[in-house]
C-alpha cells in the first residue's frame, strides 16, 4: 500500500455486491438517435461491475469503489442536456487520509472518459467525513485539481488507482 509499510487505515471494510452488467438497450444501439449519457453509464465509467470503470479501486485495498461502497448508483446525477456530472463519493472511514485521493481519482476518471462540454462535479456524501468541506474544496478546484494532475508523483498513484489490478 501507500506509504511503505504502513498500517492499513480500514483492514477490515465492509464489501458490497457489484451490480450486474448493465444490458444494452435497442435505443444504444441505434446509431441514428443521440447517444444520451444517463446515470448509469457514468456509474459505469466509476468502478460500476460491467463497464471499465470497474478498474477504480481503493488505494488500500485491491478492492473496487463499488465492493466498499464508497460509489453507489443512486449518488450518480447526469444531465446530459445540461451536461452536468454530480458524483458523490461516501470515504471508508470519517478520517480517511485517501478522501482527496479517492475523489481525484474519480474526477480524473471522469476527465478523461467524458466529452469536454460535461461541468463536472465530485464531492463527499454530507456528513460522512471530517475533512468533508475542505476535500470538497479541492475537488472543486480546476487549478489545485489540474496542478495535482502536473504532480508526477501523485499522478503516478492516481493512474495506479485507475489500472486494473487482478
Amino acid at each position: 500500500g501507500p506509504g511503505g509499510g504502513a498500517p492499513l487505515e480500514n483492514a477490515n471494510p465492509l464489501i458490497y455486491r457489484r451490480t450486474g452488467e448493465r444490458p444494452v438497450t435497442a435505443r444504444e444501439e441505434d446509431d441514428d438517435l443521440p447517444d444520451i449519457i444517463d446515470d448509469r453509464e457514468i456509474f459505469d465509467i466509476l468502478p460500476g461491475a460491467g463497464g471499465p470503470g470497474r478498474e477504480v479501486r481503493d488505494p488500500e485495498h485491491p478492492l473496487t469503489l463499488e465492493e466498499l461502497n464508497v460509489v453507489e448508483q443512486m449518488r450518480v446525477k447526469v444531465n446530459d442536456a445540461e451536461s452536468t456530472v454530480s458524483v458523490e463519493f461516501t470515504p471508508t472511514l470519517p478520517h480517511c487520509s485517501m478522501a482527496t485521493l479517492i475523489g481525484l481519482s474519480i474526477k480524473v476518471k471522469l476527465i478523461r472518459s467524458l466529452p469536454e462540454r460535461f461541468k463536472l462535479d465530485v464531492h463527499i456524501t454530507p456528513g460522512t467525513h471530517a475533512s468533508e468541506h475542505a476535500v470538497n474544496k479541492q475537488l472543486a478546484d480546476k487549478e489545485r485539481v489540474a496542478a495535482a494532475l502536473e504532480n508526477s508523483h501523485l499522478l503516478e498513484v492516481v493512474n495506479q488507482c485507475l489500472s486494473a489490478r487482478s
